[in-house]
C-alpha cells in the first residue's frame, strides 16, 4: 500500500471513530429550514454556553497585549461586570445589536463576550475602515451601542448623534465634554449581576461584514447554532490532524509549552474571531495580540512568549519566513496556518521546507459559512499542500456548471456549500440572500474549483470580481466607484494581478476626461483619502483612450487585464 493510500485509510478510520454514536463528534440529522442536515450532537447550543465553558480555566493566562496580561479569571470578572451593566443600566435586551470597532486588544474580547452573554448580537466592524465605511456599516445595522477605541471614535464621532448611537470608549478616558461612556467604569467591580437569557439555537448570534462582489460590504447574520457548530468543527479538524500526525503531536507535547497563538489577523474576521479568540477562550489557550503587523516584532514575540501557533495571510507568513534568524527564534513554533485559496506556491514551498512534520495547515471557508468549508493540517496538509483541504462531515459540497448543473468529481465548476453552519442571510437584504443561497439551501461561493479523487478540494479561480489581498477580500466595484468620484476620471476598471507577497494585488486603469491631466500619484492619493489603505491600488495606469467594450456597451475587462498584464 502506498504512503498516500495508508494515510487516507488512517484518516477514514479516525473520521469514523470520532463521529460514531457516543463519540465526541457524534453526528445527528437535524431539521434546519425544512432540510435534513448533519450536525455535531455535542456542540454547544448557544454562544453564551460556549463562552461560559471558558470559566473552568481560572487563573491560567489568557490574553497578552504589550505589557498587559489577562488571566481567564480577570477576563470573566470584566465580562460579568459589563454584562450586568449592559442589562441594568443601558437596557440591553436579547436580539439588540451592538457594534465593536477597535484594534485587536483585550477590551475587544471583553466587549464581545459580554454582548453575547446577555443575548445581544455582536457586530464587529472593519477597524481599517475610514469614516464612510464605518458610517455605512453602522447605518446598515443600526446598533444600540458602539464599543470603540480612540482612533475609530475620531473617525465616526461626528456622526453618532445623527445615527442615534451611544458609544463606549475603550482604552482611553473620555474628555470632560465627551458624551462617550467610559469602558473602564463599565467593567469595574461592584455592579449588578447579569441575568442569563433564554436563547434558542435559531436565535440571532452574530453579524459579520464581508466584502463580496457588490460595492458595499454585506452584513452576514448567523444564528446561535451556526456559530456553535462551526466552533465544534474547529475541534474536529484538530482531532483528525492530531490522530493522523502522531509524530508532530508528540513533539509538541514533549515541549511542555502552553499552547499559544500569535494573533495578527483581525478579530472582525472569522479567521480571527472563530479560529483564534473563541477557540482559545473555550480551549484554555493563550492569545498574544499584536498592536499592528510587523514581521520583526512578530519574530520577537514568538521568541519571548514561546508562541506555538501562527496563522496569517500569505504575505505575513512570507515576511516572517524571510526574517533573519527565523529558525532559531521560532523553535517553539509547532505549526503555521495558511489561507486556502489562491495561495502562492512560494509560500507553500517555504512552509514545507522550514516546518516538515509539523501541525501546519490550510483551510478554505467564507464568512457566510462561518469559516467551514475545507481544511487539512499535519500529515494531511503535507500530502496535498496545494489543495484547500478536505470537507468536514457537517458540510456538503456541490460543484456546478455555470448553468447550475452538478458536475462529477474532478470537474471544475462553481463551488457550492450546504450545511448547518451556513448563515441565516444578509441583514435586511433578501435580494442578496436569494442570489447567494438558492432554494435548495446551496451557498454559491463564487469560487471555481474541483474535488480530486482523494477528497481534497482545489480552489483554482474566482467568479466574483473580488481581489484577495493578504487575506482581505476587496470588491473591485467599491474601488471603481471611488475612482469615478474623482472629477478628472471618466472611466475606471479595477482588477487583480498575481503578487508574490500579497497573493493578489489591486491594479487600476483609469481614463481621464478630455483635456484633463492626471498622474498615478494623484489617483493613489484620492483612493487613500477615501478608502482603507489595503484597498489602494498597487499600480495605476492612466490613459486617454476609452476602455474596450462590446457592441452592447459591456466593458471587456479580460481585454484590459491582458493589455496591462505585462506592465
Amino acid at each position: 500500500m502506498s504512503t498516500t493510500a495508508a494515510l487516507l485509510e488512517q484518516a477514514a478510520r479516525c473520521e469514523a471513530q470520532l463521529t460514531a454514536p457516543g463519540a465526541p463528534f457524534e453526528l445527528v440529522d437535524i431539521d434546519v429550514g425544512g432540510r435534513r442536515l448533519k450536525a455535531y450532537a455535542r456542540a454547544f447550543a448557544t454562544l453564551p454556553a460556549l463562552i461560559d465553558s471558558g470559566r473552568e480555566h481560572g487563573d491560567k493566562e489568557f490574553m497578552v497585549y504589550e505589557d498587559d496580561r489577562w488571566s481567564f479569571t480577570r477576563f470573566f470578572a470584566a465580562v460579568d461586570a459589563l454584562a450586568g451593566r449592559l442589562q441594568a443600566e443601558l437596557g440591553i435586551e436579547p436580539g439588540d445589536r451592538i457594534a465593536i470597532a477597535m484594534r485587536n486588544r483585550p477590551e475587544w474580547a471583553v466587549a464581545f463576550a459580554a454582548i453575547a452573554l446577555v443575548g445581544a448580537v455582536p457586530v464587529p466592524l472593519n477597524s481599517f475602515g475610514l469614516r464612510d465605511e464605518l458610517f455605512a456599516a453602522l447605518h446598515d445595522v443600526a446598533p444600540r451601542l458602539l464599543f470603540c477605541d480612540a482612533e475609530r471614535h475620531e473617525r465616526i464621532a461626528n456622526d453618532l448623534a445623527a445615527l442615534g448611537i451611544v458609544d463606549v470608549l475603550a482604552a482611553s478616558v473620555p474628555g470632560p465634554d465627551s458624551t462617550s461612556l467610559d469602558f473602564a467604569a463599565l467593567i469595574a467591580p461592584g455592579g449588578p449581576s447579569a441575568r442569563t437569557p433564554a436563547l434558542a439555537p435559531e436565535d440571532p448570534a452574530l453579524i459579520l461584514f464581508t466584502s463580496g462582489a457588490s460595492s458595499q460590504a454585506k452584513a452576514v447574520l448567523s444564528c446561535q447554532r451556526a456559530i456553535c457548530q462551526a466552533m465544534h468543527n474547529i475541534d474536529y479538524i484538530g482531532a483528525i490532524s492530531a490522530m493522523t500526525s502522531p509524530k508532530a503531536l508528540e513533539k509538541l507535547m514533549q515541549s511542555g509549552l502552553a499552547p499559544t497563538t500569535l494573533t495578527a489577523v483581525p478579530l472582525f474576521h472569522v479567521s480571527g474571531l472563530h479560529a483564534q479568540l473563541l477557540a482559545s477562550l473555550r480551549g484554555g489557550r493563550r492569545l498574544v495580540f499584536m498592536r499592528r503587523w510587523d514581521s520583526k516584532r512578530a519574530l520577537e514575540l514568538i521568541r519571548s512568549e514561546r508562541i506555538t501557533q501562527f496563522n496569517g495571510a500569505p504575505s505575513m507568513v512570507m515576511q516572517l519566513l524571510g526574517e533573519p534568524g527565523f529558525a532559531e527564534a521560532t523553535a517553539s513554533l509547532g505549526g503555521l496556518g495558511l489561507g486556502g485559496a489562491g495561495m502562492p506556491q512560494r509560500v507553500i514551498d517555504d512552509v514545507l521546507a522550514c516546518r516538515p512534520d509539523s501541525l501546519s495547515g490550510i483551510g478554505f471557508g467564507m464568512t457566510e459559512s462561518n469559516g467551514v468549508g475545507a481544511a487539512a493540517a499535519g500529515a494531511l496538509f503535507f500530502q496535498r499542500p496545494a489543495s484547500s483541504g478536505r470537507l468536514p462531515p457537517i458540510m456538503e459540497l456541490r460543484v456546478a456548471s455555470l448553468d447550475g448543473a452538478a458536475l462529477a468529481d474532478g470537474a471544475a465548476g462553481e463551488l457550492c456549500l450546504r450545511g448547518v453552519s451556513v448563515m441565516d442571510g444578509y441583514w435586511q437584504n433578501p435580494q442578496a440572500t436569494t442570489q447567494a443561497v438558492d432554494e435548495d439551501g446551496w451557498l454559491h461561493t463564487g469560487d471555481i474549483g474541483y474535488l480530486d479523487a482523494d477528497g481534497f478540494l482545489h480552489v483554482v479561480d474566482r467568479i466574483k470580481d473580488v481581489i484577495n489581498r493578504s487575506g482581505e477580500k476587496i470588491a473591485s466595484a467599491e474601488i471603481e466607484s471611488c475612482l469615478l468620484q474623482h472629477p478628472q476620471i471618466q472611466e475606471a476598471v479595477v482588477f487583480a494581478q498575481p503578487d508574490d507577497v500579497t497573493g493578489e494585488a489591486v491594479v487600476a486603469v483609469v481614463v481621464t476626461r478630455p483635456g484633463a491631466e492626471l498622474s498615478p500619484d494623484q489617483v493613489h492619493q484620492h483612493v487613500a483619502g477615501n478608502l482603507a489603505a489595503y484597498k489602494v491600488p498597487r499600480d495605476v495606469h492612466v490613459r486617454s483612450e476609452p476602455l474596450p467594450r462590446n457592441p452592447s456597451g459591456k466593458l471587456l475587462k479580460r481585454v484590459v487585464k491582458h493589455e496591462y498584464s505585462g506592465a
